[in-house]
């Protein structure tokens, strides 16, 4: 969030929800060129300069303000969101009136100077706006968003998910040419239009335990949460001249470690990067080493009152089963427990997107599909209350839809605050 805007400031109220961006320029790190002949990793989109992602961002309108480099993966903290960069996927997450979309077709120069001349997949998502008027550019209307990213992708879908005339979802997809044609429900609205072919998406929940293939599965968990607890809101407030000791890297540390942010995932296996914002609000990227590779989560926190919002989003894949140690990965219903109580929201939306080979599994293993394990899961986190089940608060489900699109899979719910 920009310094300027704050509790106390008479500017524009802030946008919280995001923009997600992802493309995917090969199924994975090996596929993409020069894979065999790196030994660091830096090869594909990770090879570029961070001068030109600098420039690419100067379109989006956002910056960067730090980066984590990891074996694997870069986790670049930007002024409004995250930028995440594998050998072969990008994830461009930016709040505000950014305009996420208009970095595109630098990002695809970019991607073909790496000889990476096709998108395998792409996946746009966001959640409904409270001040879509302030928004600029294709940003204003879905429609306009959708029919910029047709201009793009010659295979794109298009979905709304949800209650219109409440929170809802909404998601644009490509898929590989070797896809089979999505047969989604008949509430879906499939647009179609132009030139390149699509990247991968995630959000999805691999409901094994952790094993050594775990992020072969492509899964993403968000939870996106508004109507904060005012003790929570009063956590991010940070006005001008309260600490000139303190930078605001260390300030965003010290709130994580008191709220128990820094414990989400265990320590041991997470680089966090944090940055708190004058006068308010607060961003933060995790890179989690796990059996398999290293994934990410990212928290983005919007403190004023009246439109207070906090996300949280990870692709680390989460076990229905609760782990057998404290210090292990977390399972799905810890998670979202650890995440709410935090923030205590008066509303929140829950979306896990996962690849399909992960459903067939967790059917094949546990009897049933990972999507109806995390509709269960949503509910036992979150509508009883009490010490013995970690629970703050307690809430009523509002919503929830389960969505095939084919290779991927989609888990929605709605929840809000029971009186």
């Amino acid at each position: 969030m920009e310094a300027t805007t704050g509790v106390f400031s008479s500017s524009p109220p802030f946008e919280g929800p995001e923009k997600l961006l992802e493309l995917w320029f090969a199924p994975s790190p090996a596929d993409v060129p020069g894979a065999s002949a790196t030994i660091d990793g830096r090869h594909g989109l990770r090879g570029v300069n961070r001068s030109v992602w600098e420039d690419m961002l100067k379109m989006v309108k956002c910056q960067i303000l730090s980066v984590v480099e990891g074996s694997e993966m870069d986790a670049y903290l930007l002024s409004e969101s995250s930028l995440f960069v594998s050998p072969h996927r990008l994830i461009l997450k930016t709040c505000g009136t950014t305009l996420n979309l208009m970095g595109l077709p630098r990002i695809l120069e970019i991607a073909r100077e790496q000889k990476l001349p096709t998108v395998w997949r792409c996946f746009y998502s966001r959640k409904s706006f409270f001040f879509p008027e302030l928004q600029n550019g294709p940003h204003r209307e879905w429609r306009d968003e959708v029919e910029y990213l047709d201009g793009y992708f010659q295979n794109g879908a298009a979905y709304s998910v949800g209650k219109m005339n409440g929170d809802h979802w909404l998601l644009y997809i490509t898929r590989p040419p070797e896809c089979t044609p999505n047969t989604p429900p008949p509430v879906n609205r499939p647009l179609v239009c132009a030139q390149t072919t699509g990247v991968n998406t995630h959000r999805t929940l691999d409901a094994r335990p952790v094993t050594p293939n775990a992020l072969d599965i492509d899964s993403t968990i968000e939870i996106l949460m508004t109507g904060l607890s005012p003790t929570a809101r009063s956590a991010f407030d940070f006005p001008g001249g309260s600490d000139i000791t303190s930078t605001p890297f260390d300030k965003a540390l010290e709130v994580s470690s008191r709220l128990q942010i820094t414990d989400i995932f265990p320590p041991d296996l997470t680089t966090l990067n944090s940055y708190a914002f004058t006068p308010c609000g607060q961003r933060i990227d995790g890179r989690d080493t796990v059996p398999g590779g290293e994934g990410y989560y990212t928290i983005h926190v919007t403190p004023e009152e009246g439109w207070s919002y906090a996300s949280f989003e990870s692709n680390v894949p989460l076990s229905p089963v609760p782990a057998p140690r404290s210090r292990d990965i977390p399972d799905l219903v810890t998670l979202m427990r650890r995440v709410v109580n935090i923030f205590r929201p008066a509303r929140l939306t829950l979306t896990l997107f996962i690849s399909s080979e992960g459903n067939d599994e967790t059917e094949e293993e546990v009897g049933e599909r990972a999507v109806d394990a995390a509709q269960r899961a949503f509910k036992a986190a979150l509508t009883s209350r009490g010490e013995e089940d970690g629970q703050a608060d307690a809430y009523k489900r509002t919503d929830k839809i389960n969505y095939d699109f084919g290779d991927y899979d989609l888990a929605f719910a709605s929840f809000e605050l029971t009186t």
